[in-house]
């Protein structure tokens, strides 16, 4: 029931709610990272984790510690939890939940589909795809020659079916028909698919946008600042890619996300940009855009793009643990272990490689 009091919200939510806010407690702080950031040895980082909510994560870890084995053990943490809140949720959770693994599925398969092209074994594409991401279906990526084929081999029975269908052509899977697909199965724009129940009518950013605003209430409010952000970061992202590349303005237009700040005005503009700068002025007229560009640079050390992107995007989430009685919780959780999963890793790369000049660059969270 969209709008619906907090008491009813507690009765098939609260202790879900409660439980995600009991583990955000346990996000490393400042001071952790300041910790993490004095290890020697990867060793070291190992039992500083064990002090705190990470435990003993790598106990059965007896070999000497790689960096792929931390950061998939970071990520098998995660999915135990997500795993935890999916099993345990009623609807409309349960679906909200859903929607966060769509993106991941994603990204899973336009990586299986590239390293196809590439010529890279099935065997050695699937480790590296997102756990959030995982079905059944994956590994037989590589048989798909088109996307037409990729759908109708692999794709219909999963819930990216609806989202696909929208980016179905017989173009050959080349690099740049994949990242094209990619970002039209983001994108938010309108068509006609009616496979998945309630019958969403677009791609994934635009139907969980209108997902979220259906549900109404605190997670309206909490869920469209950060939806928007993604569609405008997208944007930004997909115009800066494009310069040099053979993608003409009006392709690159149909592909930006509609559901944003952006919309309709910035697009219009970051359409006919030809340029960096022409795009950094199109951000000036946004109050947080234009912050999130100029703390950007370009000398060694500086801040990228993408991280101010990530600082932003942090702050967006955080804030949505003001506010009680809502699912935008679990989504604003899951990011900010995602980014607190690539702060150790980040880190554990510098000891590693004894490039404890630039160990510090990472974003905190608290």
């Amino acid at each position: 029931m969209p709008g619906y009091s907090e008491f009813y919200f507690n009765v098939d939510h609260g202790y879900l709610e409660g439980l995600v806010r009991g583990f955000k407690a346990g996000i490393l702080t400042s001071a952790d990272y300041v910790n993490l950031a004095q290890c020697e040895t990867l060793e070291d980082l190992k039992l500083h984790l064990q002090t705190t909510d990470y435990g003993n994560f790598l106990a059965n870890e007896t070999g000497p510690l790689t960096i792929s084995t931390i950061d998939d053990k970071l990520k098998a943490k995660l999915l135990t939890e997500f795993h935890y809140f999916r099993n345990h949720a009623f609807e409309p959770l349960a679906t909200f939940l859903n929607f966060i693994t769509y993106s991941y599925m994603i990204d899973n398969v336009i990586l299986l589909i590239t390293g196809t092209l590439h010529q890279r074994p099935i065997a050695e594409l699937v480790p590296k795809c997102h756990p959030l991401g995982s079905f059944e279906q994956m590994e037989a990526v590589s048989i798909a020659s088109n996307p037409t084929e990729l759908f109708n081999a692999i794709l219909v029975d999963t819930p990216l079916a609806a989202f696909f269908q929208d980016c179905l052509s017989e173009n050959d899977l080349d690099e740049m028909n994949i990242e094209i697909m990619r970002n039209k199965l983001y994108k938010a724009s309108s068509c006609n698919i009616t496979i998945i129940p309630g019958g969403f009518q677009s791609s994934y950013l635009e139907a969980f946008y209108k997902f979220c605003e259906k549900q109404g209430g605190t997670t309206a409010e909490i869920m469209r600042p950060i939806l928007e952000f993604e569609a405008d970061r997208r944007a930004f992202i997909i115009t800066i890619n494009s310069f040099g590349t053979e993608l003409s303005k009006d392709d690159r237009n149909k592909l930006y996300p509609t559901c944003g700040k952006l919309y309709p005005e910035g697009l219009h503009l970051l359409a006919n940009a030809d340029d960096y700068e022409q795009v950094k002025c199109v951000a000036d007229y946004y109050a947080e855009y234009k912050a999130v560009f100029e703390g950007v640079g370009s000398g060694t050390g500086e801040k990228t793009l993408e991280d101010a992107f990530f600082e932003h995007e942090v702050k967006l989430n955080v804030l949505a643990f003001n506010n009680q009685f809502h699912f935008g919780v679990f989504y604003a959780y899951v990011k900010l272990k995602e980014q607190e999963c690539r702060n150790i890793v980040w880190i554990a790369e510098c000891i590693s490689q004894r490039h404890r000049t630039k160990i510090n660059n990472y974003i905190p969270i608290f």
